[in-house]
């Protein structure tokens, strides 16, 4: 059984190792061609990488002008986590606008960046990432190692970021419209937030989904889980 077997207990397929690390840096490109051969042997399977986890004196500056794109266009990244070098790589808004094209979230760890990297406060990319329309969502990396949890990301979002409640919203949204999660989306527009038809009359209310809504959302465990996000948002705004 592969990766990409519907019936695979696999998520997706991710490299692990520190991007500053020597092998990581001397061998990249060679890591993002064997994901490129693998992508086109196994179509289906979902890869997912670290890229741009890096500031200057960390590694050379030309270490952080390629990470971020090669992991997207040769290693097929459909999400990145950090992406914190962004404006390092060459051509740095052509890169954003591709990435928004693409549909590429970038997973956004302020704790992380800030105890690993010293990144943070206007020094974070995060804002450079919604100006050019790249899907983001926070993330809390490896809570063993920054001993953080998301309520915390979100505090930050808010305290160091400047972000409104409806940027935090967009952004719990993102993290299950960007899950690799089986099924279908319960928006038919996930830019903008409109629901499938089967449901169109069903979100935003406290009734319980309609006959159709209901089996849409029983066949798709993604668009499950996503009635489940708006019905605690309806609580939770109804008590603001």
């Amino acid at each position: 059984m592969s990766a990409s077997d519907p019936d695979s207990k696999v998520v997706a397929v991710n490299l692990v190792q520190a991007e500053d690390g020597l092998s990581s840096m001397q061998n990249f490109v060679i890591q993002m061609q064997m994901l490129d051969f693998l992508h086109r042997e196994y179509p289906k399977a979902h890869v997912t990488l670290h890229a741009g986890e890096l500031v200057p004196g960390l590694v050379p500056p030309d270490g952080m002008s390629f990470h971020i794109r090669q992991s997207i266009l040769l290693g097929h990244a459909e999400r990145i986590g950090h992406g914190v070098d962004i404006m390092h790589e060459d051509d740095p808004e052509e890169l954003l606008r591709e990435m928004a094209r693409r549909d590429v979230m970038v997973e956004i760890c302020l704790t992380s960046n800030d105890v690993i990297l010293g990144i943070r406060g206007k020094q974070h990319p995060l804002s450079t990432f919604i100006q050019f329309g790249v899907p983001v969502a926070l993330a809390t990396d490896d809570e063993g190692v920054s001993r953080s949890e998301i309520s915390a990301e979100f505090l930050k979002g808010v305290t160091e970021q400047n972000l409104s409640y409806l940027q935090l919203k967009t952004m719990a949204r993102n993290s299950l419209q960007y899950a690799f999660l089986r099924g279908e989306s319960l928006w038919v527009d996930h830019k903008r937030f409109i629901p499938v038809s089967q449901c169109a009359r069903d979100v935003g209310t406290r009734n319980s989904p309609s006959k159709s809504c209901q089996g849409f959302l029983s066949a798709n465990e993604k668009a499950g889980l996503q009635w489940g996000l708006e019905a605690d948002f309806k609580v939770f705004e109804e008590h603001f």
